[in-house]
């Protein structure tokens, strides 16, 4: 595979691990053996006009697990974010440094794709893995199909160029979570992230509605 798009599968990556962290309270304060009670219902409660809500699930189908289901407001959010400090989060940014991305600048390489017109620009096929990277309508599309060990997993990642953007508007070094919340609120219904594999489905999306389904 060749170093360019490895640079590209690193960006992947980030991105996929990004998104989740978008709702880290929730996220992170549940274990997937211990469904959430707070929003088990399946009723689509409507929020309030022109609220935005980002809700993150997660099922375990392996019989040991269950659900998750977070559903933070994005406005909480943003409010909440800078007051987490763990690890190489601190203020509503992540720290990355060179190791992270195999000294790719990603700042360069993601500015590169925000230029650019709509097109296919990766594609991946190999015994291991099926990598596919594009721009579409203004959105980076990532898909990833792990095809290698007994765990076979496939990621789908649907992020608006704005909320990208955002995201690397803090400067070298940095990613600005609270920055990318800020621009997803001005964004309509949409599917961010999507893994499934043998034994969980996590799912992160963003409406209006402040009960996920």
């Amino acid at each position: 595979m060749s170093y360019t798009n490895r640079g590209f599968i690193t960006v992947t990556v980030l991105l996929t691990a990004a998104a989740p962290l978008l709702a880290p309270v929730g996220l992170r304060a549940q274990a997937p053996s211990t469904p959430a009670k707070a929003a088990q219902s399946t009723s689509s409660a409507p929020a309030e006009k022109g609220e935005r809500w980002l809700h993150v699930r997660a099922n375990c189908t392996d019989g040991k697990g269950g659900t998750v289901r977070v559903n933070v407001p994005l406005e909480m959010a943003e409010k909440v974010l800078p007051a987490v400090n763990h690890d190489r989060l601190h203020n509503g940014k992540v720290r990355i440094d060179s190791s992270d991305v195999n000294d790719v600048d990603l700042f360069a390489l993601m500015d590169a794709i925000r230029t650019a017109k709509d097109g296919e620009y990766v594609t991946v096929q190999s015994k291991e893995n099926d990598v596919r990277v594009a721009k579409e309508g203004n959105h980076l599309i990532v898909h990833v199909l792990d095809k290698g060990g007994s765990k076979k997993s496939q990621v789908e990642v649907k992020v608006p160029m704005k909320v990208i953007e955002a995201l690397l508007s803090a400067g070298k070094d940095e990613l600005d979570l609270v920055a990318a919340l800020h621009a997803l609120g001005a964004q309509g219904d949409t599917e961010l992230v999507s893994v499934k594999d043998s034994e969980n489905t996590v799912k992160v999306w963003l409406d209006s509605k402040s009960v996920a389904e």
